[in-house]
């Protein structure tokens, strides 16, 4: 985006929709980026393995999570995969990864868009 760019469509918060003076990787403002760091830590996610929940914040802190729709139901979300090579859609109950149609385990996917929603 160029400055004359940004000037006519100020970048907001992913989360809050706030518009932001210094842009960030993550795509989120320092409040809801406080606010995320937090529900990572939250007990919620310690009945998931700890490799998946350091992943989940990974791919929160690289800004690899956008919301996409919100519905009555459920918020979704596109998830970059790991090498950067596809998106996932992702909701809190379910996601279109290979991990998550074999469903034996929550993705690492479902365990960030949980940890998103914590923080709200």
């Amino acid at each position: 985006m160029s400055t004359a760019d940004s000037a006519t469509h100020p970048v907001r918060c992913l989360k809050c929709r706030r518009i932001l003076r210094r842009p960030s990787p993550d795509g989120l403002g320092p409040k809801c980026r406080r606010k995320v760091r937090r529900a990572t830590k939250a007990p919620e996610l310690t009945q998931y393995k700890p490799h998946l929940v350091e992943k989940a914040v990974e791919l929160l802190e690289q800004g690899a999570v956008v919301p996409l729709r919100a519905t009555k139901k459920n918020r979704v979300f596109l998830v970059v995969s790991s090498d950067g090579s596809s998106n996932y859609r992702t909701a809190r109950a379910a996601c279109n990864c290979p991990a998550g149609l074999k469903a034996a385990h929550m993705c690492k996917h479902r365990i960030a868009v949980i940890a998103l929603e914590l923080a709200s």
